[in-house]
Parts: structure tokens; sequence; C-alpha cells
């Protein structure tokens, strides 16, 4: 008796072809792989699919009222004589501009908690770094870095002192405070300029500078106001002008400097 195999399940399928030989059953014409049946939907079924995209529908869409799921590529096959509403287009140009923003606000969600995760990460690889310039030999490097780039050089023909200006307090602190950490430091050896605009308001100035560095009122100069600037207003409104912090101890500038020139053979004599 023939067997017939079309509707085997194609795991039970595989096996007989792997128990037998595919010869022998072709031979007896037992195995026909043309005789497997293809699922089919109901008529209804296909009816409804249809008259749902004729609505304009899209596949995902049919779906969810279907609450079935079935493969795209079959409701494409089954809906291609459908003819589709003129509005469908717009449509669709306006769903995808919808899953366009909300892909970019996701995107943008994403790539904010791939930062705020990278700068974590830093914080917490910096964090023990940082501690370290409380060693003193530590913070004199970072000084004598400092001053290399920031404060005046030594000059014999001028007054015996080397001073640093900045207009971002961060620049100005750290000066102040490697100054205290790493040297016998004696706060009247400092005095304070303010250099500023002509619109700026220079007793608000001093009183910020002052409040920020804990520089005492009597060691502030006169301010600075930089003549080039007249009936030239000032954009930046958070601009407190250039503080400019003297240090009457030449020792200590040459003992900086004579520093950075070392540090500097050090590093240069290792890319040779």
């Amino acid at each position: 008796m023939r067997m017939q195999y079309s509707t085997v399940e194609p795991q039970a399928l595989f096996f007989i072809i792997s128990k037998y030989s595919i010869e022998h059953h072709i031979a007896h014409g037992e195995i026909l792989l043309y005789n497997i049946s293809v699922p089919r939907y109901p008529k209804q079924l296909i009816r409804t699919i249809q008259r749902l995209r004729s609505e304009g529908k899209t596949y995902g869409e049919i779906q969810k009222i279907l609450h079935l799921r079935i493969p795209k590529s079959s409701l494409s096959w089954q809906c291609k004589n459908v003819i589709l509403p003129k509005s469908y287009q717009e449509r669709i140009d306006v769903l995808n501009a919808i899953s366009l923003t909300k892909g970019r606000i996701i995107g943008a969600e994403i790539n904010r908690l791939k930062r705020e995760q990278f700068f974590q990460l830093i914080l917490k690889n910096n964090t023990p770094v940082a501690k370290m310039i409380k060693d003193k030999l530590i913070g004199k490097i970072a000084l004598a870095m400092l001053c290399l780039g920031e404060a005046s050089k030594y000059n014999p023909k001028t007054k015996k002192t080397f001073y640093l200006g900045n207009s971002d307090p961060k620049i100005i602190i750290i000066f102040l405070q490697l100054l205290k950490k790493c040297f016998p430091f004696h706060i009247e050896k400092i005095r304070a300029t303010v250099q500023c605009r002509a619109d700026q308001d220079t007793i608000a100035l001093k009183n910020f500078w002052q409040k920020t560095t804990g520089i005492p009122e009597h060691l502030f100069y006169k301010p600075l106001i930089d003549p080039r600037t007249k009936g030239k207003p000032t954009k930046k409104t958070n601009y407190h002008g250039v503080l400019r912090v003297d240090y009457f101890d030449t020792k200590v500038q040459l003992e900086l400097e004579s520093l950075s020139d070392l540090i500097y053979n050090e590093l240069h004599s290792k890319n040779q």
C-alpha cells in the first residue's frame, strides 16, 4: 500500500528520508516532495485581510487586528491585487515620521546613558589619581607645569615678583592652593589686580574675586581697565575679568622654573 506523506510534519519527513534511501522511495513513488502541502488560509480570512488592506491598514496593523502571526510575505502575496486608498501614502509618511521621531528620542536617551556611564567610569578611574595631589612632591610638579604654561618667566631686570593671570577661577585657586602646599606661604607676599573691560563694574568684580580666592581686600591693587574696550559692550554676562596674582618670592619662581626644565629634559631624553 502506497504511503501518503502529503501532510507529514517536516521533522518526520527528514527522519524518513534519513532512514531510507531517497532513490528507493522515489523509484517506488512513495515520497513525492511536491505533494507536501503548503499551508493555506481560509477564504474568509483572506477576504478579511484584503478588506483591511483596501482600507489602508499596514501589514503590522492587520496582524494586530486579527491577532494572528501571519508572515508579512504571505500578507503581501494575498494582497497583491488590492487597490490601496489614495490617502495611504500620506498616512505611511506620517507613520514613518512618528517612528523616526521615536527612534531619535530613544537613540538620544541611549547615547545619554552611554555618556553618563562613560563619565562615571572616568570619574572612578581619576578619583584616586586626583587624591595624589595631596602629596607635596606631586603638587610641586603640578604647580611647575601650571606656571610653565600660565605664569610670567624670570627676568633679572624686572622686579622680584612673578605673577599668574587668568579669567578662570579654577586656575587661580589651584595656583594659590599649590603655593600654600608646596612652599612656606606668606599671604602678605600676595598682590591681586582685577583687569577688566570698560563697561564692567569694578567694585562687583573685586568683591567676586575677593570672595573666590580669600585674598584680603587690602592686598588688592586698583583695578586696571582696558582702554581698547571703551564703547564695546561685554557680550559674556558671566565674564568676571582677569585676576592677576603677583607673588613676591623670586626663590619660589626660580625653583618652579628649574623643576619644569628638569621635567622637560627628563621627558626629552627619553624621547631620543
